[in-house]
């Protein structure tokens, strides 16, 4: 199983051939799916609200790297130069503010490979997290998020070839 199957598989309700299965479907029917909806419905909203100081701790501290790695291993070429967007998005995603379909546009750009390779390492970045729910519960939201961008890169890798 790769890394990305089991990431998923490890911090959300469904198994490996589930997840397959989610993969390989397009970005509106997953959006639009009971699954997915159940999964984000299953987050809890006041915890990642009130731990959104460790979050932004742990983001601001592990996501320079990861930018580094993204632009220097993987080729990504448009890489955010600081943490404070995806601080301030994930803000705005708990707050309501931002929507889903606009997570994707924003990641349109980044290389389907490049994606599904950092999925483990950005969902990794909480395991410093000590208290075991607040960690568990910022992986699970990263990790659901995480999964609709692969979805999406996978469909638009998959018209690029037909198209």
């Amino acid at each position: 199983m790769s890394s990305l199957i089991s990431t998923f598989t490890q911090n959300l309700a469904f198994s490996a051939p589930e997840i397959e299965a989610i993969l390989s479907t397009p970005l509106n029917e997953v959006l639009n799916s009971p699954q997915l909806k159940q999964e984000l419905d299953s987050l809890d909203i006041k915890l990642l609200r009130e731990t959104l100081p460790t979050a932004g701790a742990v983001l601001a501290t592990h996501l320079p790297p990861f930018y580094n790695w993204l632009k220097n291993e993987l080729g990504v070429q448009r890489v955010p130069d600081s943490p404070d967007h995806t601080t301030k998005w994930v803000i705005g995603f708990l707050n309501n503010q931002e929507s889903i379909n606009h997570l994707v546009e924003l990641h349109r750009p980044v290389p389907h490979a490049a994606l599904e390779q950092a999925v483990p390492r950005l969902v990794g970045l909480f395991d410093g997290v000590e208290d075991i729910t607040v960690r568990k519960e910022w992986e699970k939201a990263v990790a659901a998020l995480c999964l609709v961008l692969v979805v999406d890169a996978r469909e638009q890798e998959k018209l690029a070839t037909v198209g």
